[in-house]
């Protein structure tokens, strides 16, 4: 007995370092890991559906989900990643020439405004007119070189990121045709009753596909409304302040107001009272709705969370991964409350074989989630 328990405490530390040892050799492609996981399971639900209609093209239904993602998910993020960069490098240059004079604007704007609110800008010190120019001058002029120094840095960073596109490719190929058994023998190393692990399995299918559908889809919508709107109005840089709207949007409450309201203000300020209104009732009633009517469709309301959540796990992603974790702190902070939720509920405890839990499990939660 002694002799076993021994063996078994050296094979679990063994396979705890190799474990961490493998997981370090892939941390430096854990965002091509992690997307082809995400992506993996988004388009699974189609990989099934044609593998019903074709069950012995395997490989064929596998290669084609594959290039449906790319269509759809890949390459329209790639084209506005392109487009973005070149026009940060624009607007840095525009400011940096004097072509785009932030200072006379911002000099303008605040004589427009009331007494009182002067008043109110001297408590925070920008009473005097260079010091608001000055620091939303830099400001602009800082976050577009930010974008032109990114297209520096891309060029640089080239074959990094063609070698971490081909892993996540390559990998996600293989995903969505072996999904199904990876997903089994995950399962059947977890230390859970069957019960358990479909319910784990189906909340963190659930999970994902709502949380990332729910902020990257009403996020780009918002966006894209946003930006055309922005585009028929003639403001400049239409592209560059939708993609802010869209980030923006990710924020409960303000979201992609913080970008579309000081513009109605603007507009409004210079007496240009039709562009403002319509800016306004366009902001409110089509891209402010948006987030009411398709999170509740997309998330559904076993996922949903409170909007302080959303708010703190999104800029704790941001904070720790990068541009991934606008996905991975809101995912994160899902499958923590989902997690809890299943060790809370008193009938995940049950046995699956036994006469209390057997209708516990419906089809759709035991669908495998890849």
């Amino acid at each position: 007995m002694v002799k076993s328990t021994l063996e078994q405490k050296v094979f679990l530390a063994l396979l705890l370092i190799v474990s961490i040892a493998f997981g370090w050799i892939l941390f430096p492609f854990y965002g091509a890991v992690f997307w082809a996981v995400i992506l993996a399971i988004i388009f699974a639900p189609f990989q099934r559906y044609l593998q019903r209609r074709f069950p012995d093209k395997r490989n064929l239904t596998a290669l084609t989900t594959l290039l449906v993602c790319l269509l759809v998910a890949v390459l329209p993020v790639i084209l506005i990643t392109g487009l973005l960069v070149q026009e940060g490098s624009a607007l840095y240059q525009q400011i940096e020439s004097g072509e785009l004079d932030v200072r006379a604007f911002v000099g303008t704007a605040k004589e427009m405004l009331p007494d009182s609110l002067q008043q109110q800008l001297q408590r925070f010190g920008l009473g005097s007119v260079d010091q608001m120019r000055d620091r939303l001058a830099s400001g602009a002029l800082e976050g577009s070189q930010f974008l032109a120094t990114k297209a520096f840095s891309f060029g640089q960073g080239t074959f990094q990121f063609l070698v971490s596109f081909f892993v996540m490719i390559y990998l996600l190929f293989f995903l969505i045709r072996d999904g199904r058994e990876l997903v089994a023998k995950v399962k059947r190393a977890m230390p859970l009753s069957e019960n358990q692990k479909r319910r784990l399995f189906s909340k963190f299918t659930r999970v994902v596909r709502a949380t990332v559908k729910g902020n990257i889809v009403v996020a780009a919508t918002q966006g894209f409304l946003g930006g055309v709107i922005f585009a028929i109005l003639g403001i400049p840089g239409s592209l560059l302040w939708g993609v802010l709207m869209a980030f923006l949007s990710l924020l409960p409450a303000v979201g992609a107001g913080l970008i579309w309201t000081p513009v109605a203000i603007y507009f409004f300020m210079k007496g240009m009272v039709v562009q403002s209104v319509i800016l306004t009732l366009y902001g409110v009633l089509v891209i402010g709705l948006v987030d009411n009517i398709l999170r509740p469709i997309l998330v559904g309301k076993d996922t949903k969370m409170p909007d302080y959540l959303v708010l703190i796990s999104t800029l704790g992603g941001l904070a720790l991964f990068g541009l991934n974790g606008f996905v991975i702190g809101p995912l994160i902070a899902a499958l923590f409350m989902s997690s809890w939720g299943l060790f809370t509920s008193p009938e995940s405890r049950l046995p699956i074989t036994s006469p209390e839990n057997k209708r516990l499990v419906s089809p759709s939660e035991s669908e495998p989630p890849v």
